[in-house]
């Protein structure tokens, strides 16, 4: 990348017209370099990928966003590399294995926080795009983010796009534009809502419209009659793995702050313009205390 060697170690990740691998430059230190193969790349791909390098570019240097580090766009290779900060793992791997998830919440929350207040909107927060990079959580993935022009508070998209399980109701309905166009109209409130269904995951250990099928599930997100339970308890699953279904560890049932609660409830309010936003979220006092209480004996 721009004549400088890296060894590749192993393939990390792969999708569509790209590949991310983990290297080793010359002095033994560790990145994550995303090969983009520009052939097999349709012309909203490659305009992602140019996208990505704008906003990292334009992000670089701030605290929770994963750090370009070099890039290199080759028409005769035919070819974009992005050289990346190396994550160890991602927040769903994290969320699974339960592990230290209160330590990140904040963390999290300050990386969109960062984001938000540069008027970038991500549209694609979820656990996976999230990454420890030496113990610190940084946000990665903004091929599909978008910045808000100055004299407006929204993005315009003419297509639903990003991951079904975490997208706002505003994401998915369509709104008439002057000239007969169809678009979503989404602003900050949008990545509050995707951030409102990584905590009720890291909570309850699901999504809150997790056990939908596809389509059931893209009605009940923007339906307001469709109720989200937030259970005063929440219970530890035993994965299941093949025809064996989660088992809930009762025993290890775990009391909720009312705190923790009201700051899921902030996030998914259906209508974008009640949305908690991040700075009152941070104001939580979840965010700093003890989000929960032991009390298996209460169930």
């Amino acid at each position: 990348v721009r004549k400088k060697a890296y060894t590749k170690l192993c393939c990390v990740g792969r999708g569509g017209s790209s590949r991310v691998y983990r290297v080793l430059d010359e002095n033994n230190e560790i990145y994550a370099i995303k090969r983009v193969t520009l052939e097999r790349a349709d012309a909203d791909t490659i305009q992602g990928y140019q996208n990505e390098i704008q906003l990292l570019t334009r992000l670089s240097g701030q605290p929770g966003i994963i750090k370009l580090i070099d890039f290199e766009s080759s028409i005769k290779k035919n070819t974009i590399m992005l050289v990346l900060e190396c994550g160890e793992i991602d927040f769903a791997a994290l969320i699974a294995q339960r592990v230290a998830e209160k330590f990140y919440q904040p963390q999290m929350l300050q990386a969109v926080h960062v984001i938000h207040e540069e008027k970038i909107v991500h549209s694609d927060l979820k656990p996976a795009n999230f990454v420890l990079v030496k113990g610190n959580l940084k946000l990665i993935d903004f091929g599909i983010a978008k910045a808000i022009a100055n004299d407006t508070t929204n993005i315009q998209r003419d297509q639903q796009i990003g991951t079904v399980n975490y997208m706002s109701p505003e994401a998915i309905e369509e709104t008439q534009r002057s000239d007969g166009k169809k678009v979503m109209k989404l602003g900050r409130a949008s990545d509050v809502w995707s951030l409102g269904c990584i905590l009720y995951q890291m909570v309850y250990g699901r999504p809150p419209f997790h056990s939908l099928t596809l389509y059931p599930k893209m009605k009940a997100i923007p339906d307001p009659n469709h109720v989200i339970d937030f259970p005063e308890y929440t219970v530890p699953l035993k994965l299941g793995s093949g025809d064996k279904p989660d088992v809930r560890i009762e025993s290890l049932a775990t009391q909720l702050s009312p705190d923790l609660i009201n700051s899921m409830k902030m996030c998914l309010v259906r209508d974008p313009k009640k949305r908690g936003t991040i700075p009152e979220l941070l104001a939580q006092n979840w965010v700093e205390g003890s989000e929960c209480t032991r009390t298996p004996s209460a169930l």
